[in-house]
């Protein structure tokens, strides 16, 4: 997860500076960000429906509105503010999408022809709902293994980031992410 401009070194000075209240080091950090939070929301938005209201520049702009006000947040480096980042955006996908389910009945439904019918395509997307339903419990039961899904998953972090923001081994982090990715499935098959 590197970015193009600026090493992890800087963003982890600047995040540092940032946790101090140096508000232009905010005004710093984030052009040497973008890029990667720009990755990380189409990596989002691409799981989700076509047709989705919320687009990729839209998901990154709300993140980074709730990232200026997550001043209680004491960043530790560039790992931890990205998994922080793709945690914010997890929720407000799945805001949207409890949101869009809460709509009344067929409200989000898409009317075809019965002679269009056979060009719908069989692609099913994951429900993100469900899927988040399923990393909470998870994480009641095991916090590490949810923290891992949430980081590897949805903040697109390596092994080796993944281990450094929890602070464990890269070999815990592989042998809970093996057993999360299955315990996931099973868990997605019930509903």
């Amino acid at each position: 997860m590197q970015t193009n401009q600026g090493n992890s070194a800087d963003i982890t000075e600047l995040l540092l500076a940032w946790n101090e209240g140096d508000e232009q080091a905010l005004n710093q950090l984030m052009p040497l960000v973008e890029e990667e939070l720009h990755r990380l929301a189409h990596h989002y938005m691409a799981g989700e429906r076509p047709g989705h209201l919320l687009q990729t520049t839209a998901l990154v702009n709300e993140a980074y509105l709730r990232l200026i006000d997550s001043s209680r947040v004491r960043w530790q480096n560039r790992a931890h503010f990205f998994a922080v980042s793709a945690q914010l955006m997890r929720r407000i996908l799945v805001d949207l999408a409890r949101a869009r389910k809460k709509l009344k009945r067929g409200g989000d439904a898409v009317q075809i022809s019965l002679e269009d019918a056979g060009e719908v395509p069989t692609v099913l997307h994951p429900d993100l709902v469900a899927l988040d339903d399923a990393l909470h419990h998870l994480s009641a039961m095991d916090e590490r293994k949810g923290k891992i899904v949430e980081l590897r998953y949805f903040g697109g972090l390596s092994v080796e980031e993944t281990a450094e923001v929890l602070q464990v081994s890269a070999i815990t982090v592989m042998r809970d992410w093996g057993f999360a990715k299955v315990w996931l499935m099973r868990e997605l098959e019930k509903t």
